[in-house]
């Protein structure tokens, strides 16, 4: 089997798939398939709503075919499933997406047919939820690394995906693949299969578990180190110390990681890691830091609006009656994705004082929004009007206007909280 000969179909079209699919479509006939039918015929008309491609960018796909249809899967050979893993209102693993995906391969899969999973699990998860379904719905048998006798089987893969959305720098063959497959054999072609648009390189892992393992840790890993650097802002701001200040003195020492204080969200650095202490709570142990970390990242949003609120009070402002400004609704900067983002928290945060709360982001489509918006999303803010502004997402338009046009938005006497380290701490009134 020779991975040019593959007929690839790569199974949900957000922010990973979407871009897997368009580079492997640049040299080959790839169906891009997606059970939202809006999605698919925005796509058909050349409008991505993530914002990460425009309509030129898509044409250089030229081997792309989109379909909400499973009849056209049916023509493929090698499936790349790149669904949503979330987590659940008890931040445990929300794996329906990632079954519902398999089951609809799995109405189409063939005896030697490739399913690769992109889709971030904890260790274990592709051989012990996703198999059994593909199994069960294909009637076909999993040929792990052990030697299997019946020839009526299929294979399976694992290759994390890496996407910083929002990072034009960063694109996905400029990053580093990891890869695995369920045999020796399929393991090298899958590797060969990435290899042909990873411009970076690939990594072949040992195994499944072991890439899926990795994956998890790299965020894991992000969201404990800035866990520490937030409990370090709270601590430097008891002692009236500049923590701005402290880390650009810290950084001077070439090992010193420079992580930044804020709100951890989005669909990696604030999951990822329940997935990994959901296995681990499996096996009889329950981690300490992992754990620690997490509570501390989700206690963020409280902690900054009460920062915000002492900075309005000592301002003499009317807490019950203030109109409040919070400029970004996204998890990250200049990406429109709202999942998992604790700008929510905070807002939700600040209605319980009472306050009038309005936000303004210009990269968030408001017909995407749910009615969790404690708040009045604006496309145009009035100027003069609000007794407090918080900076919560350094979207690059916020950044050219700068911060002495943001705050024009605020009454004579109000507050300005920079909440990204946006502008220099004499531009605002507070700062993480």
């Amino acid at each position: 089997m020779n991975q040019k000969n593959l007929k690839l179909a790569v199974i949900g079209l957000g922010y990973v798939g979407l871009p897997l699919a368009i580079e492997f479509a640049k040299s080959r006939d790839v169906v891009g398939f997606d059970i939202n039918k809006q999605r698919i015929k925005e796509l058909e008309k050349g409008f991505d709503r993530t914002n990460e491609f425009e309509p030129s960018e898509l044409k250089q796909a030229k081997g792309l075919f989109y379909s909400h249809s499973m009849k056209d899967l049916a023509e493929c050979d090698c499936y790349i499933v790149t669904v949503p893993t979330p987590i659940d209102d008890q931040k445990k693993p929300d794996l329906s997406a990632l079954i519902s995906a398999s089951s609809i391969v799995g109405e189409v899969l063939t005896k030697g047919n490739i399913v690769i999973y992109e889709s971030t699990v904890y260790p274990g998860a592709t051989e012990e939820e996703c198999a059994p379904v593909l199994s069960q719905k294909s009637g076909l048998v999993y040929a792990c690394r052990t030697k299997i006798k019946d020839s009526n089987v299929f294979y399976l893969g694992y290759s994390p995906e890496r996407i910083n959305p929002g990072d034009k720098k960063h694109s996905i063959t400029d990053i580093t693949k990891v890869t695995s497959g369920s045999t020796p054999e399929i393991a090298n072609l899958i590797n060969e299969l990435y290899k042909s648009i990873i411009k970076a390189g690939t990594y072949k892992a040992e195994s499944i578990r072991i890439a899926e393992a990795a994956k998890v840790i790299e965020n894991t890993q992000r969201d404990v180190n800035i866990a520490l650097i937030n409990e370090l802002a709270i601590i430097f701001e008891r002692l009236d110390i500049d923590t701005k200040a402290v880390l650009k003195a810290a950084e001077t020492k070439w090992n010193f990681m420079p992580f930044q204080p804020g709100l951890v969200g989005g669909h990696c650095i604030g999951v990822d890691p329940y997935y990994l202490t959901h296995k681990a709570l499996q096996t009889g142990y329950k981690p300490e830091i992992i754990l620690a970390g997490r509570r501390l990242n989700d206690n963020m949003p409280s902690y900054v609006v009460e920062r915000f609120i002492k900075l309005m009070l000592n301002k003499n402002i009317n807490i019950l009656k203030a109109k409040i400004l919070v400029l970004g609704l996204t998890f990250k900067e200049n990406c429109p994705d709202i999942r998992n983002s604790k700008v929510f928290d905070m807002i939700q945060s600040l209605s319980a004082y009472k306050c009038t709360v309005d936000v303004y982001d210009p990269l968030v489509d408001k017909k995407y929004l749910t009615s969790k918006l404690h708040c009045r999303f604006v496309t145009s803010p009035e100027k003069q009007i609000y007794d407090g502004i918080i900076l919560a997402v350094k979207h690059d338009i916020f950044l050219k206007k700068g911060a002495k046009n943001l705050k024009k938005y605020g009454t004579l006497n109000h507050v300005f909280f920079d909440l990204k380290y946006a502008f220099s701490k004499s531009d605002s009134d507070g700062q993480l």
